[in-house]
């Protein structure tokens, strides 16, 4: 994706999994935005972040994940996010955890799919 963040993506029958590594910030955010979202279009519309070996996510990132929940629940699918400590931390601080959907395994989040 960027210098920043990279990933990996995984598409099955009923949903796709997307495994990141790096920084979801303002720098790395419009290319996450536009490549996850195009993917959300395409399908499956369950979708699967992994973000358990993320080191920081900012502001825009987080507004990145709110749009692509939003996104994906207008598709009538959905969006699991699979956390770490440092994700879910920043998540409660602006008390989205609610609204995002926080799951603490890829299992436990492919378990919530249909």
């Amino acid at each position: 994706m960027t210098v920043s963040l990279r990933g990996t993506r995984e598409v099955k029958e009923k949903y796709q999994l997307f495994r990141l590594t790096g920084l979801l910030d303002a720098f790395s955010e419009p290319t996450f935005r536009k490549v996850i979202g195009k993917c959300v279009e395409e399908g499956p519309k369950q979708v699967v972040l992994d973000l358990s070996q993320i080191d920081f996510v900012d502001s825009s990132g987080l507004g990145a994940l709110v749009q692509l929940a939003k996104q994906a629940q207008s598709a009538e699918g959905g969006l699991q996010i699979v956390t770490n400590a440092r994700v879910t931390q920043t998540v409660k601080l602006v008390r989205l955890e609610k609204f995002l959907s926080l799951q603490p395994s890829v299992q436990a989040a492919l378990d919530t799919i249909k």
